[in-house]
């Protein structure tokens, strides 16, 4: 293996079959893009009293040559997450996509993105920690408390104009880096996107 990753727990008892479980995944990503140059591996648990049992969060991050990588995979209302090796395989599920955009990126295979899309926020749930976003384009997508950027995640609301990037998501398309950006205005490119409450109004 070419990298050693960073493991961390955080109300987590270091466990050494995930610690292996980590190993086996980073190598594999190892083999399919050698010019990774760190990883880092945070496993924590959410007790709070929102949530029924206890709740596993993974975040992946990985580091190449002017390129950083991050997949966090916590979704609250997903049972599975109950188990810690489920929310450690889903992390480096998504992380997998991420680093073979990026190597299919490098080979020109596709254009790198110019620039975030822009859409509005059209529905949001504090509880349960998610959100849905149509982008400027018409299109919905999803997206988790921890993908917002730049801002509180309680303190967003419907109708907020944001920016993103877009990824393939275990329940369709999804939001990340979610970054508010101001409040709209009426008559702007996106007052009358399919399903905002704003559209049709006089």
């Amino acid at each position: 293996m070419h990298i050693e990753p960073t493991i961390s727990y955080r109300n987590v008892e270091p466990s050494s079959a995930l610690d292996a479980k980590v190993r086996e995944r980073i190598a594999h990503l190892d083999r399919m893009f050698p010019n990774l140059s760190s990883c880092r591996v945070a496993i924590s648990r959410d007790d709070s009293h929102h949530h029924q049992g206890r709740h596993y969060r993974v975040r992946v991050d990985v580091t190449a040559p002017g390129h950083e990588l991050v997949a966090d995979r916590a979704p609250p209302q997903h049972q599975a997450h109950e188990d810690p090796f489920v929310a450690l395989r889903d992390a480096f599920d998504a992380i997998e996509r991420r680093v073979q955009d990026l190597a299919r990126e490098m080979r020109g295979d596709v254009k790198t993105h110019v620039a975030p899309a822009h859409g509005r926020i059209v529905e949001i749930d504090h509880a349960a920690g998610r959100g849905r976003i149509v982008a400027a384009d018409g299109r919905s997508l999803y997206f988790h408390r921890n993908a917002v950027v730049g801002a509180r995640f309680d303190e967003l609301e419907a109708e907020r104009e944001v920016r993103f990037e877009e990824h393939a998501g275990d329940d369709g398309p999804q939001a990340v880096g979610v970054a508010p950006v101001g409040h709209h205005h009426v008559g702007d490119p996106l007052h009358d996107l399919p399903g905002s409450p704003a559209a049709g109004a006089d």
